[in-house]
């Protein structure tokens, strides 16, 4: 047991998931709060960040700071409150995001905009802002989440494909800038998983479901708790010498095909 708690405990930290309320994010957050860590939720609705910190219960190792993060302002304002309300941040967890499935051709300015606001905008604006405070206090971990798209082009997802695979990029550039501090950056690509926005969306779709469950050799499609271990791994004492990676969490989808596939 001490060999787990000192290669993967987090004791004492101070972490960082937005868009915790939603499925990976949530399960994320319970994660790092049950091992150990002080679990900053972040997200734009107040009450579903209430609700997750009941289910989690562990009041003492959840704190709930709503903030909409699609500017810069918005960014530095969070990572002041943090160190103002708590001193440091250890690790951040860059979760939110949003997604718009239509045919490239039909995506508006305003569609485009709103989604690199959040998903590339947020991202780079908030590890940005973190990075002084991570370095005053000796080191942290940077988790940005990718997908599918950080490796592979996806039809009628063109948009939110084109920020997951610059944040797959960022997260390499982040990672040989900052490991001088001690700032580990790697990139959790998960693959299709189950979640209440892509029950409603992709997977509400017969024709899809039967592609990806032929497409994928594990023959299921992920759900959030698949995620917990490698999350866990890449912001634990685990991972000090592990940055730059993009990790798959996929049943084999990017590993390739079979003519054996039912």
């Amino acid at each position: 047991m001490a060999i787990l708690e000192t290669l993967f405990g987090l004791d004492g930290k101070i972490a960082l998931v937005t868009g915790a309320s939603g499925g990976i994010g949530s399960a994320i957050a319970r994660a790092y709060a049950e091992a150990g860590a002080t679990v900053i939720l972040n997200g734009t609705r107040r009450e579903k960040l209430d609700a997750l910190a009941a289910e989690i219960g562990l009041p003492d190792k959840t704190v709930i700071m709503p903030a909409d993060l699609s500017t810069p302002e918005t960014c530095k304002g969070l990572i002041a409150q943090i160190e103002s309300e708590l001193g440091r941040l250890d690790i951040l967890v860059n979760n939110a995001g949003i997604n718009l499935r239509k045919p490239a051709a039909d995506f508006t300015e305003d569609d485009y905009r709103t989604i690199l606001s959040v998903n590339l905008d947020g991202v780079f604006f908030l590890s940005q802002a973190a990075y002084p405070l991570m370095k005053k206090n000796g080191g942290g971990k940077i988790l940005q989440i990718g997908s599918m798209t950080s490796y592979i082009g996806l039809g009628n997802v063109a948009v939110y494909g084109m920020t997951k695979s610059a944040i797959a990029q960022l997260s390499k550039t982040l990672a040989v800038e900052w490991a001088k501090d001690n700032i580990q950056v790697n990139c959790l690509c998960p693959g299709f998983i189950v979640t209440p926005l892509t029950e409603a969306g992709m997977m509400s779709d017969e024709k899809k479901v039967k592609w990806l469950l032929q497409r994928i050799p594990a023959h299921r499609f992920g759900v959030p708790d698949d995620l917990v271990s490698t999350a866990l791994l890449l912001v634990s004492p685990a991972s000090s010498y592990i940055t730059g990676q993009l990790i798959a969490i996929d049943g084999g989808f990017l590993a390739g095909g079979s003519w054996d596939n039912p």
